[in-house]
């Protein structure tokens, strides 16, 4: 009788509904604690192998993923706010983003991309925003320079970042102010022992060898992300191959004095007909950068992020997450991009109206992707050599910050077939 009673109750006990949880993690700007520390967990879920949902434009763009109590752990340790809920609410947070009236998309994460920095080895994380804020998300990355990228070491990632590189082999335009500075002439010192080392006689002949290594890169799918002077010297590079654009200062001899015509536009991502500066003393590239033409006060600086179709445009719906529409500008040598010099085929994704200047775009080469951000340091309004690092910890529900860590997850995205 026992035996029956026992085997009765275990059958019923079977024949209850088993209600499985979830963990959702709020990314509005009133539900989330730490925003930056949230792409982390995202992060270090995928690693455990475990996928996760980007609920594009629902609530700030929030993660869901099943409830796992090493995740749960971990949001706490590192002070994300989360929920536990059940599959029967997260059902109707499916059918509500599933509306067609609600712009809004479940994007699946599925594989932790590898990450590198293309930066030099002796740069400390806070000397870039991007190693910044990875080293406070606690996302990890690997840090490559000219020896790893000509040794085409780039096939072992899918996201490559560009320190804020100057690509033109002109050592960033500092010569005028800082040419008596130690640290400049190490840091010119080193490139030409880089350059000799791998062969070239000048510095900007090695910076367009990486330049080009990059390039295939990304034809070749990978996915690049720019900020600050990397984005435009990258793109004058490209475009002066096989001209010599550097002055006395910066090679020994003589610019081409026909550079500017010589020219070839069609090698380049994001820019065309822009203007080269050929003035050494002048601390600019070309006219590609709006910063000396912008005149905007600190107090008025805001740029716009575009809403974009989830449903019909999810790659810059993902790029464009975050809990508000209105970021906070920041200066950099190369702070915004003026319109007038952008191609047809780019991307607006954020924008100054006022200044007619784009901050944060994105397009496509070969089976690739890269994305250019104008500015050195979302926090840090006008940053100067030798200023303090910005401490994160301050700031960890940084708008500008996150459009960084949007890129860092989007490659981890199942791709969806674009909607006709």
């Amino acid at each position: 009788m026992r035996g029956f009673l026992c085997s009765v109750l275990l059958c019923f006990i079977i024949s209850l509904p088993v209600y499985a949880s979830k963990i959702f993690i709020p990314m509005d700007a009133d539900g989330q604690a730490n925003h930056l520390k949230a792409y982390g967990v995202a992060y270090a879920a995928l690693k455990a192998n475990l996928p996760i949902d980007w609920l594009l434009n629902y609530k700030g763009g929030s993660f869901c993923l099943d409830d796992v109590e090493s995740v749960e752990r971990m949001c706490k340790l590192r002070g994300v706010t989360f929920e536990i809920i059940s599959d029967a609410q997260y059902g109707g947070i499916m059918n509500e983003i599933a509306n067609p009236d609600f712009n809004g998309d479940i994007i699946k994460l599925e594989k932790p991309p590898k990450i590198a920095v293309y930066t030099p080895k002796n740069k400390e994380p806070w000397d870039d925003a991007v190693t910044l804020v990875l080293t406070y998300a606690e996302i990890p990355f690997d840090k490559v320079y000219d020896d790893e990228v000509l040794a085409d070491d780039l096939t072992k990632y899918d996201w490559l970042h560009l320190h804020h590189e100057d690509f033109t082999g002109q050592y960033g335009k500092f010569w005028s102010q800082f040419r008596n500075a130690a640290w400049y002439q190490n840091d010119q010192k080193g490139a030409e022992a880089m350059a000799a080392k791998h062969g070239f006689k000048k510095v900007s002949q090695l910076q367009l060898a990486v330049a080009k290594k990059i390039r295939d890169f990304v034809a070749g799918g990978g996915y690049m992300f720019a900020m600050c002077s990397a984005t435009d010297s990258y793109d004058i590079a490209l475009a002066a191959e096989g001209v010599d654009i550097c002055d006395v200062p910066f090679d020994g001899d003589a610019m081409d004095p026909a550079a500017q015509q010589k020219l070839d536009f069609s090698k380049c991502f994001a820019f065309k007909d822009f203007k080269l500066e050929t003035n050494p003393y002048v601390y600019e590239y070309s006219d590609i950068d709006n910063t000396g033409f912008r005149h905007v006060a600190m107090n008025t600086d805001y740029f716009s992020l575009f809403t974009f179709s989830a449903k019909f445009d999810p790659v810059p719906s993902m790029l464009c997450q975050d809990h508000t529409t209105t970021i906070k500008g920041f200066m950099g040598q190369t702070t915004s991009f003026r319109k007038e010099v952008l191609k047809s085929s780019v991307l607006v994704m954020g924008e100054f109206k006022p200044a007619n200047e784009a901050r944060y775009i994105h397009g496509e080469y070969g089976k690739g992707t890269w994305t250019f951000y104008g500015g050195h340091d979302p926090e840090d309004y006008e940053h100067h050599v030798g200023d303090p690092p910005t401490e994160l910890s301050l700031h960890p529900n940084s708008p500008g910050y996150r459009l960084i860590l949007n890129n860092v997850l989007f490659p981890a995205a199942k791709k969806k077939p674009r909607k006709t």
